[in-house]
């Protein structure tokens, strides 16, 4: 016989929304509970339904409350979605609401909001189930928060065709080369400030590791942008040197870089080109999709960083005198203009 944390997991194979039920007793009292039960009942006359456990400290008042809110959250509201599912604490304090039918309690920025009468109150073994008549709602473009497994989740939509092969990676879908190509093809505007120099991607490869903070050596600078495969010779200094955009300073026994002007101004020029890059390039994505899509590429390069050379920790890299502003301690994704 299975048990009953078998029978929730189960149940947890169907992936949902995630809701804020809203309502107001007869004497004022106000309940606010998160939810995954909604659903809709007919199109004619508008009806919606959802559950609550009798045990639920909200039970008494949404017994008695002749009108309820369905709140559908955005996926920027896991924060309210926990909020509203925690005891012990007055859930609407420092909430931001409006009034609604019957005076209910609204909450803002949602995906969707129904404002119900409560039209039906069914059993339901150790639950009741509550219907409502949709006296008014209102939606936004906002994507929603799902609920999939006991773990919040994110509505990703799969994309009506797959690209051409003239579109993948040479036509191959390993995830090395779509990797490769989507980076080469994302820092290709980085390329274009160094062609008034007559400077190539080893130069740039050398701006960007300095960017990350000055002061190293050149042996330290010439092992960092070596993680990219590029060989930095002397010359290529030399050529930085000689537009005037890098310093090389004896310092005791080791020879370090530093920016001129002109340097920190074309390292600045080149993050800004790289973020508007970056900004064009994930136009084509809802918002929910950049996250999951950073979110997976850290969780990748988290997977794969066992066996590493030592040089590949970003505490080799960040300095607290980098130009991005990032902490040396914990470093920013943007900068990743060096082909690690």
């Amino acid at each position: 016989m299975k048990d009953h944390r078998q029978f929730r997991q189960a149940l947890g194979s169907f992936p949902t929304g995630v809701a804020i039920i809203t309502a107001k007793g007869l004497n004022g009292r106000k309940a606010g509970l998160t939810i995954n039960s909604f659903s809709s009942v007919s199109l004619t006359p508008r009806l919606v339904l959802w559950s609550l456990d009798r045990n639920s400290s909200s039970f008494p008042i949404c017994m008695e409350a002749d009108y309820f809110a369905v709140h559908i959250l955005a996926a920027d509201q896991e924060h309210l979605a926990a909020r509203f599912c925690t005891s012990g604490i007055d859930r609407f304090a420092g909430v931001d609401t409006m009034p609604g039918q019957g005076d209910l309690p609204l909450l803002g920025g949602c995906a969707a909001v129904f404002q119900c009468r409560t039209v039906h109150r069914y059993e339901g073994g150790d639950h009741v189930i509550f219907v409502g008549e949709v006296l008014d709602f209102t939606q936004s473009r906002c994507e929603p928060l799902a609920f999939h497994g006991g773990r919040y989740a994110a509505v990703i939509k799969r994309p009506d065709t797959a690209p051409d092969d003239a579109d993948s990676a040479m036509g191959v879908d390993l995830m090395a080369f779509l990797l490769r190509r989507a980076y080469s093809q994302l820092a290709m505007p980085l390329r274009y400030p160094l062609q008034r120099y007559g400077l190539h991607d080893v130069h740039r490869t050398i701006l960007s590791v300095m960017s990350m903070g000055q002061g190293r050596s050149v042996d330290q600078t010439s092992a960092l942008v070596g993680l990219s495969g590029h060989q930095v010779q002397p010359e290529h200094y030399e050529e930085l040197r000689a537009q005037q955009l890098i310093e090389l300073k004896q310092e005791g026994s080791e020879i370090r870089l530093y920016f001129t002007p002109a340097g920190m101004a074309l390292a600045i020029e080149q993050a800004a080109i790289g973020q508007q890059a970056e900004e064009e390039a994930l136009s084509v994505f809802e918002p929910q999709e950049v996250i999951v899509l950073k979110r997976l590429l850290q969780k990748l390069i988290h997977k794969t960083r066992e066996g590493l050379p030592d040089g590949f920790r970003k505490e080799c890299f960040w300095r607290d005198n980098n130009i991005w502003g990032a902490p040396a301690s914990k470093g920013i994704a943007a900068a990743a203009s060096v082909d690690t």
